[in-house]
């Protein structure tokens, strides 16, 4: 049996991640930091099929040690700040997360010999469309916010890392996710969240920036497409073809709940917005038979409901977001 270190294991995608981890019989070791948007509480139901290491990827030491203790043979790299707000307000720890922690993980990784270190990047490294157009895995990347430039540069030194070294990195870059046990700073939970209390949605400009959203559970089957079957070396593009509107997935999921649109408030845009992402994802589609299995309507409905049968995990969030809530929508 294979042993799996995933990093960023209890947070929102790498909790869906570690959960089919188990599931698929893999020997797991996970590490997080437990950051203010990570939770053990993902994996509950998987728990005994991990064994948990607390502790921050930017602590050489404490890396060393978990490499040192389990020698994983494969790495899956979803620890990373993530949210783009909060990069606007203070970059440094996506700086020392996403960029030096990944630095940690490969020197790491190519001390101990890994057999595959899937790094896990994003759609957003590209930067923005118009219109028209697609971001293919040869575009060149052109970031915008502190978040993107991040994970533009983690990108940029996994393969840098297989180019010099020979490190069997493979870089994934996925569209927008979206389903249960996603944080409630994130837009979809953020709705959900204010239009049962019957509070003002947030909607950034006017609503108008497209996104290309992608079920989580269809973005853990691609990883474990690729870490199985992917080429080492190659990068690919994850995207579901599902665009929308900002405006427009927060008028769908109003609907689902039965709240009127009038709830929506359109406030300041956000710094640097970029206006729309869309990914061509006919490289894993052709080389690996991988193709998105949830619809955006079944997918919304499905995270819609998780969150009103989880109701107290959501509203245990809610004394920690008031007060970054403010600092935001203004």
């Amino acid at each position: 049996m294979e042993k799996l270190l995933v990093t960023g294991g209890a947070g929102f995608i790498g909790s869906e991640f570690a959960r089919e981890c188990v599931k698929r019989g893999y020997d797991i070791i996970m590490v997080d930091n437990l950051t203010y948007a990570g939770d053990v509480e993902r994996v509950n139901e998987v728990e005994k099929g991990i064994r948990f290491y607390k502790g921050d990827i930017i602590n050489r030491d404490f890396i060393g040690h978990v490499f040192k203790t389990e020698k994983p043979d494969m790495v899956v790299h979803w620890a990373a700040e993530s949210h783009v707000d909060r990069s606007i307000l203070d970059a440094a720890p996506f700086l020392e997360t996403n960029v030096l922690g990944t630095y940690i993980l490969l020197e790491a990784s190519r001390a101990y010999g890994v057999k595959r270190f899937i790094n896990v990047s994003t759609d957003e490294v590209y930067g923005e469309l118009g219109n028209d157009g697609q971001f293919y895995e040869t575009t060149a990347l052109n970031p915008n916010s502190p978040y993107s430039v991040s994970k533009a540069s983690a990108d940029m030194l996994g393969r840098a890392y297989h180019r010099t070294y020979g490190l069997p990195v493979i870089t994934v870059r996925p569209s927008n996710n979206y389903g249960p046990w996603q944080y409630p700073e994130k837009f979809i939970p953020v709705i959900i969240l204010k239009a049962l209390n019957n509070e003002r949605v947030p909607v950034y400009g006017k609503g108008e920036n497209i996104r290309e959203w992608l079920f989580v559970s269809d973005c853990a089957d691609a990883v474990f497409l690729i870490m199985e079957r992917g080429d080492i070396g190659e990068v690919y593009n994850i995207g579901s073809g599902e665009e929308r509107k900002n405006i427009e997935v927060a008028e769908h999921v109003l609907k689902l709940l039965g709240k009127p649109a009038d709830l929506i408030e359109f406030t300041r845009d956000r710094l640097g917005h970029d206006f729309r992402y869309s990914l061509n994802s006919e490289k894993i589609k052709d080389n690996l038979g991988w193709k998105a299995k949830v619809t955006f309507n079944d997918g919304i409905e499905k995270t819609v409901r998780w969150y009103l049968d989880n109701m107290k995990w959501l509203k245990g969030k809610m004394e920690y977001l008031g007060k970054y809530w403010k600092k935001v929508y203004r």
